[in-house]
């Protein structure tokens, strides 16, 4: 859902995903002298809840000396930005919210401009595209304060796991438990199939009666043999059930889908980027993204067809382009899908082609280094407002020359004022601005923070792209490897939904990135007297930053 509000010269512009809320602020410059930040109350009256949101800055003046990791209140310690977010709000749930620019002194603030609004978040479960995102971020203050300096695994209850899981977890066993004997049927397709309580859950409804069938990645020994254990522990060895995808050995299986059909004829399609795995699920950043729609689970179907019979490359590749040929410029209005491998690099050269169509804004996440085609539009977009959120800066690398010149040129973009670029990090440290030390789950070793794979492109435009599944915007991923992704066009909701999770994981990186230019035993920084929001107008990344979200043209 998205809303604008405006009252005197405030204007607010509101994006509602699932469990994030977006804001824009603007006020015109000749306004913002003395501006000492904005204020965010939060009603709802369906809960009986009321306050102001929270931030970890105060004035100087007026600090009530909380302890480390302690929120204030912006009522009395603004937010000094022109972007912010809610996260911490509910799915399917109404919320009012009061946007307040405050002047005045530390000591005694007084409204300038105020503007309320009434906006309701997107329900998972509403319409026929169902997207859950992970929380992703367990090195995360909020982990800590939760759980303290415990793993998943030490704490009572799997409540840590239910944090992390954020409802994937809970919608992929719904998912598999809907089916009804004698009418649906399952067709799975995994890389990482080898997180044993959702074998069991699929050995479960399989007893039922229900009609399973699984393909999964048995090329190198990892995952082969993790996934053959689990299997075989669970007792879904069958091999009426179970099918090994062993061709080509060099290349990976690596999707991650479910197909869902009713009465043998496809109904719709669990993909996404998540493995079903333990890390997966709750560990790096993951998203789930459910179909509901005849034509995209056919497809689904039909690929999944052609996997079960563990294809060498070759036919297999002439299955794929059959069933998803590559749209020859733009893609249609609603949902498609490109699958892998491909005869070819057209379909990478063809995201690109729409990463460099953006206008507005342009949104991507690199789980493996970033692909010389999209340095290339990153280098050339003419999009004024650029967001990457990267795992590393490079592909996975020996250290030596040809790293250091893959950094070199990752920072190079950087230094561009349009890109702001994003790597995953964590907080090592208690004696940095009264942050409190975090940890890795150690879920995951080879990926530990961000394991999406999206392209947002104008996401806040009515005719806003998606692209997302399983590949890495990469020549293997298009030549090689099983993979399948997800483009919709002109669908504001899963757009909302994206961008808002897109942004919640590249602040949380992007602050815990920052902090390595800090030195530890830096005493707090406070929130600032001065024109702090001078750089936000004008020719400035921020100033770009502030048109893009409260939707300004100056």
């Amino acid at each position: 859902m998205r809303l604008t509000e405006t009252q005197g010269g405030l204007k607010v512009h509101a994006v509602a995903g699932t469990y994030v809320v977006m804001f824009g602020f603007d006020l015109p410059q000749a306004e913002c002298d003395g501006l000492m930040g904005f204020s965010l109350h939060r009603a709802n009256h369906a809960e009986q809840e009321a306050n102001f949101l929270t931030a970890m800055k105060a004035f100087a003046a007026t600090d009530p000396g909380f302890p480390a990791g302690a929120m204030y209140s912006t009522k009395d310690h603004p937010i000094q930005s022109f972007q912010w977010a809610d996260y911490s709000a509910k799915p399917g749930h109404e919320y009012v919210y009061t946007i307040s620019a405050l002047k005045g002194t530390p000591e005694n603030l007084t409204i300038h401009e105020q503007v309320s609004l009434t906006i309701t978040t997107e329900s998972p479960e509403t319409g026929d595209q169902d997207i859950f995102f992970n929380r992703g971020i367990a090195a995360s203050q909020a982990y800590v304060r939760r759980f303290g300096d415990k793993r998943p695994q030490e704490v009572p209850n799997r409540k840590a796991y239910e944090w992390l899981s954020r409802g994937l977890n809970e919608a992929l066993e719904d998912f598999v438990r809907s089916c009804v004997p004698g009418v649906h049927s399952l067709r799975i397709a995994a890389y990482e199939f080898n997180y044993e309580a959702f074998l069991k859950v699929v050995k479960e409804v399989l007893d039922t009666g229900v009609d399973i069938k699984i393909v999964y990645d048995a090329r190198k020994e990892n995952p082969r043999e993790r996934n053959r254990a689990a299997v075989a522990r669970q007792g879904l060895d069958d091999p009426n059930v179970s099918f090994e995808r062993t061709q080509p050995k060099s290349y990976i299986s690596h999707n991650k889908f479910i197909v869902k059909l009713e009465n043998g004829s496809p109904i719709s399609v669990w993909t996404g980027g998540t493995n079903f795995s333990e890390g997966g699920i709750y560990g790096h950043s993951n998203v789930a993204h459910v179909v509901e729609d005849i034509d995209v689970a056919t497809a689904f179907n039909e690929y999944w067809n052609a996997l079960s019979t563990d294809p060498t490359s070759s036919p297999l590749k002439d299955v794929v382009e059959a069933v998803s040929p590559l749209p020859a410029a733009e893609p249609p209005v609603g949902t498609t899908v490109l699958f892998s491998p491909r005869r070819n690099l057209d379909a990478l050269d063809w995201y690109a082609e729409r990463a460099l169509s953006a206008n507005e804004g342009l949104f991507m996440t690199f789980a493996f280094g970033m692909n010389d085609i999209f340095k290339n539009v990153y280098q050339n977009s003419t999009a004024p407002f650029r967001l990457a959120l990267m795992e590393k800066k490079t592909r996975s690398m020996k250290a030596g020359p040809e790293k250091e010149a893959e950094e070199l040129k990752i920072q190079l973009l950087r230094n561009m004022p349009e890109n702001v670029f994003a790597i995953g990090s964590f907080i090592r440290t208690n004696q940095i601005d009264g942050w409190v030390k975090e940890r890795l789950t150690n879920l995951n070793s080879h990926v530990r923070y961000v394991h999406n794979k999206f392209m947002l492109i104008d996401p806040l435009c009515d005719d806003a792209i998606v692209i997302g599944g399983s590949a890495n915007f990469s020549d293997a991923s298009t030549r090689r490897n099983d993979e399948n992704m997800i483009i919709t066009r002109g669908n504001t909701r899963v757009a909302d939904i994206y961008l808002g999770e897109f942004m919640r994981l590249y602040s949380h990186h992007a602050f815990r990135e920052s902090l390595q230019w800090r030195e530890p035993g830096d005493p707090p920084k406070p929130l600032r007297l001065d024109d702090w929001w001078i750089d936000y107008f004008g020719d400035t990344a921020r100033s770009s930053r502030r048109r893009f979200f409260a939707r300004s043209a100056i």
